[in-house]
């Protein structure tokens, strides 16, 4: 049988992939972080699936339980917040479970930033204003950063800046990227995207600790930096324009 890494989305249970919907409705074991599931989304497991809560469990007990449920005869799937490629710990599980011989697949789901993007309304690829995004986090309490992978060597390229798990360091964030975008540069942050008690302030990047001070965020939340937050009177996209047009009509004699 096989073990499915499973992207839960961002919260909402319809925000999962109808594949990860269907993966769940089959299979004979889910495991799940029981701080960002929501109830809703277990819902979709059959009755006799068995059900773990994988917060108070070692990275050595998860893939346990994963290589189980497969010895077993069952299809698991373990549910990760957001999309498994990013920071959702599959790359650990994944090679342990190749040392055990224990196939797997991985199901993609709706990313933090994505659905934070849409609660803005903003699309983060704006011609003539920003065409790259940059997702990273800032070093805390978790594993260290590679070389180079600093928040000044990453604003110094101007891009648009998705912050994951920075929402308790918003100082330390402001004051490295003041000097590189500007203290006017807008700023958005999104706590709980299509989960309840979502909320979002918008913003500039010198006023960023005192708004996600005022509106008690502390968990949960993507801060972008940009200025394609608040980008107006940019030109069509080239697919779109009429430029294109006149440089696909043939050439006059």
């Amino acid at each position: 049988m096989t073990v499915y890494f499973v992207g839960a989305g961002p919260g909402a249970a319809d925000l999962i992939t109808v594949r990860g919907r269907d993966l769940l409705a089959r299979c004979g074991g889910c495991l799940y972080p029981g701080s960002m599931t929501p109830t809703d989304l277990l819902a979709y497991c059959p009755p006799s699936a068995e059900l773990v809560d994988t917060a108070n469990l070692s990275l050595a007990e998860i893939v346990e339980k994963l290589v189980q449920g497969h010895r077993a005869g069952h299809d698991v799937v373990r549910l990760c917040s957001g999309d498994p490629s990013l920071y959702s710990a599959v790359a650990e599980q994944a090679r342990r479970l190749d040392a055990a011989g224990v196939p797997y697949e991985v199901v993609p789901g709706v990313p933090a930033f994505a659905a934070s993007a849409a609660v803005l309304g903003r699309e983060l690829t704006v011609p003539e204003v920003g065409q790259s995004l940059i997702i990273t986090r800032v070093q805390a309490r978790s594993t260290a950063m590679p070389p180079g992978e600093t928040l000044a060597a990453f604003a110094a390229t101007g891009a648009t800046l998705a912050l994951h798990l920075a929402i308790n360091h918003v100082e330390r964030v402001a004051g490295e990227l003041v000097p590189h975008y500007g203290a006017d540069c807008p700023v958005a942050v999104v706590a709980l995207a299509s989960q309840p008690g979502e909320t979002v302030v918008r913003g500039v990047l010198g006023e960023l600790p005192q708004l996600v001070r005022a509106a008690g965020m502390t968990r949960a939340a993507t801060i972008f930096v940009g200025r394609v937050l608040a980008a107006a009177g940019f030109p069509d996209s080239f697919l779109y324009s009429s430029a294109r047009d006149r440089a696909n009509q043939p050439e006059s004699l």
